[in-house]
């Protein structure tokens, strides 16, 4: 039975990638070249998963919907996307340190899916039994727990990646999952249309991110299987030291640290995105109808894009990278120049799950031609290292970055929008330095 699952995952993989061995495993060991097919595919269905429960339990839709029906301060739900970026990537340089010491790594990133899996059931529970200030601080805690979680998968994913799936075929994988992903988010997003403005309940929403819980569950046992062979294991210490050690790549390696300042530069894209919720918040009923249509521009956007933006990441991961950024900030300009001029205009109820479907679609390039560009970037032991040390850095940027909300009172909304798009030409312009690494 395994053989011939074996024999037909290798057919499917030949058709879909169109592609001679020889060719494109050269970056990879020989072993691990013999079972790219079976690896491919395990890694498709557990970043499906994944990314379904990402989704599902989206922190800049879906966790600040549940805190607002929770009746949770609003200075809580402002700190949750911060802490939701910032507290997966910090500790992650100290925790590469322990995981340089591993061959084998595809337990840690299984780990971190089921810790995921915990954190979200438990606000899950808070969902049905709790309410206001007490709702809100069990929900950042259990935040700050997932964001931790989450840190320890991300530290694994791009070396296991890295070992058991070849150059020009890293895109691909991650549009796929990410695409398939999208089918289901669709239908969440078609059934609050179909629910309307019938009243969504803190319970149901609890159902929701129980499911997300179940979803990273079967994430994790499905990477399990991934036949990981081992990898290098120096470099590993005191984590401490070693992390002081790491952050000097960012002196001595120029591509590295290119790369970094313009993903710091890109995260305009990303940081956006709320504001422009709350521009349609405030000028239309915020209703079920909203919700799903962003849900439902959300899952469009994955479904119709991520395989475009994983074969052209395969092609240059550059391009994709400034592509998907220079959607993003000229929707950054469109929105600032609408909201300005055309008072009101977002009281249209559909016109800014529109602009965020294609805001997203811009982020899928972005984040696909990142993570891509990175795996190919480095190899061996210092791809842990690029990924902590880059993950650490931008850890720190959306700290500083989550008080510009309170630039509000001065610039409004508007300005707000207006100061990322113009980050976003920054970042733009410095991407367009960085050497193409795809197919080195």
């Amino acid at each position: 039975m395994k053989e011939k699952l074996r024999l037909k995952s290798e057919s499917i993989y030949e058709k879909m990638m169109n592609e001679e061995d020889a060719r494109v495993c050269k970056a990879i060991d020989e072993k691990a070249c013999k079972v790219v097919p079976g690896n491919f595919f395990l890694t498709i269905i557990s970043y499906f998963f994944n990314k379904l429960a990402d989704s599902v339990a989206n922190t800049k839709v879906i966790i600040p919907w549940i805190m607002e029906s929770l009746a949770v301060p609003l200075f809580l739900i402002s700190f949750l996307v911060p802490i939701r970026e910032s507290g997966s990537l910090l500790p992650q340089l100290l925790i590469a340190a322990y995981v340089r010491k591993l061959p084998i790594r595809k337990y840690i990133w299984s780990i971190g899916a089921f810790l995921q899996a915990l954190t979200m059931i438990g606000i899950g529970i808070v969902a049905w039994n709790m309410q206001g200030l007490s709702a809100g601080i069990a929900i950042i805690f259990l935040i700050i727990l997932f964001s931790l979680a989450r840190g320890l998968s991300s530290v694994a994913a791009k070396d296991v990646l890295g070992k058991t799936i070849p150059k020009t075929r890293r895109g691909a994988l991650n549009g796929y999952s990410g695409s398939l992903a999208g089918v289901l988010i669709i239908g969440l997003g078609v059934y609050f249309l179909f629910v309307g403005e019938k009243p969504f309940s803190p319970q149901n929403f609890g159902i929701l991110l129980f499911c997300a819980g179940f979803f990273w569950i079967i994430a994790g046992f499905v990477y399990l299987q991934i036949n990981e062979f081992q990898g290098e294991t120096d470099g590993g210490g005191n984590a401490i030291s070693v992390a002081l050690k790491k952050i000097g790549l960012l002196k001595t390696d120029e591509n590295f640290r290119l790369f970094v300042i313009s993903r710091a530069l890109f995260l305009c894209s990303v940081l956006s995105a709320p504001f422009f919720v709350i521009l349609a918040q405030q000028q239309a009923d915020s209703n079920n109808y909203l919700l799903g249509l962003f849900i439902l521009a959300s899952g469009l956007a994955d479904f119709s894009s991520s395989i475009f933006w994983g074969k052209l990441s395969d092609v240059s991961s550059k391009k994709s990278m400034i592509l998907g950024a220079s959607i993003a900030t000229s929707l950054g300009f469109l929105v600032f120049i609408l909201a300005t001029f055309f008072e009101n205009i977002f009281s249209i109820i559909w016109i800014m799950p529109l602009i965020y479907f294609v805001l997203t679609v811009g982020y899928q390039g972005i984040r696909i031609g990142r993570k891509t560009y990175l795996v190919d970037l480095a190899g061996g032991n210092k791809r842990t290292d690029y990924v902590a040390v880059s993950n650490t850095i931008i850890g720190f940027v959306l700290l500083f970055t989550g008080f510009i909300g309170f630039l509000s009172s001065l610039i409004g909304l508007n300005g707000i929008i207006l100061l990322l798009s113009l980050i976003g030409i920054l970042g733009i312009f410095m991407a367009l330095k960085l050497p193409d690494v795809t197919k080195e």
